[in-house]
């Protein structure tokens, strides 16, 4: 069987990595190749950049970053999320080292070059993300750049995820504060068959295990709560056992 993931998640904000909560506030953390060489060192399966600014000042992706912390050589497969709207954007963002992207706005506003990309880089490369939350309606799904909303079905109408390879389904509004995951969210598997990441509020061993337990979710994203101390990814893991995720690995220094 194979083993679940648990994914380093890095939020930059004007190319600095910083903790944020609800997307609404930040506080700075520092240079974000300092946390993903971390993140790599103490064993994360996987690690996403999500740059949150870049899209909605019309940007496009923070290469800057990306050289940086190509220049690591770190061996844990990357992600990158942030200001990607078009074909040569998602090109730009594997040639300069992430291993796979992830989009948001570009389902909305770009839904036909969605296959364009698949077909370049992949099915397995590309990732959808959708920011939601439980309301008295059900599920809706937010659209940042202008803070709307609208019901997942709707949503759904819109966008194809015919061609992305997973779902990150993130509660924004939950977002950097401990524990706090609102795990109705998985009622998404309802509507949506694809393999699941789960991110926003997550950080606790016992959630953690609770959203792993669900047969749609392949992925935990851990964010804040892996970057204040040494070997956080390996004592989480230890914590949840052997059995839903793959082993931590330390450094071995001389």
């Amino acid at each position: 069987m194979l083993k679940k993931r648990l994914i380093g998640v890095v939020t930059v904000r004007d190319g600095w990595a910083v903790q944020s909560f609800g997307y609404r506030r930040y506080l700075p953390l520092g240079k974000p190749e300092l946390l993903v060489q971390n993140l790599d060192r103490w064993g994360a399966d996987e690690i996403l950049v999500q740059c949150i600014d870049r899209t909605k000042a019309g940007l496009g992706p923070d290469l800057d970053v990306l050289g940086r912390i190509s220049k690591l050589g770190i061996a844990t497969p990357l992600i990158y999320a942030g200001g990607i709207s078009h074909r040569a954007d998602a090109v730009k963002v594997i040639s300069h080292g992430a291993d796979r992207i992830m989009l948001d706005a570009m389902l909305m506003s770009a839904p036909h070059s969605v296959e364009d990309i698949a077909r370049d880089l992949g099915t397995q490369a590309v990732i959808a993300h959708i920011p939601t939350r439980m309301t008295e309606v059900g599920l809706v799904a937010l659209d940042y750049r202008n803070r709307t909303e609208r019901t997942l079905d709707q949503w759904l109408k819109t966008v194809s995820i015919d061609w992305i390879s997973e779902v990150m389904v993130s509660d924004w509004q939950n977002e950097g504060t401990p524990g706090s995951f609102d795990e109705r969210l998985l009622d998404i598997t309802r509507h949506i068959k694809k393999p699941l990441l789960c991110f926003g509020g997550i950080s606790e061993a016992a959630q953690v295990q609770r959203v792993l337990a669900h047969t749609q979710v392949v992925a935990a994203g851990v964010g804040n709560f892996l970057n204040y101390r040494e070997h956080a990814v390996q004592t989480l893991k230890h914590q949840l056992g052997s059995n839903t995720l793959r082993a931590p690995h330390y450094e071995i220094t001389v």
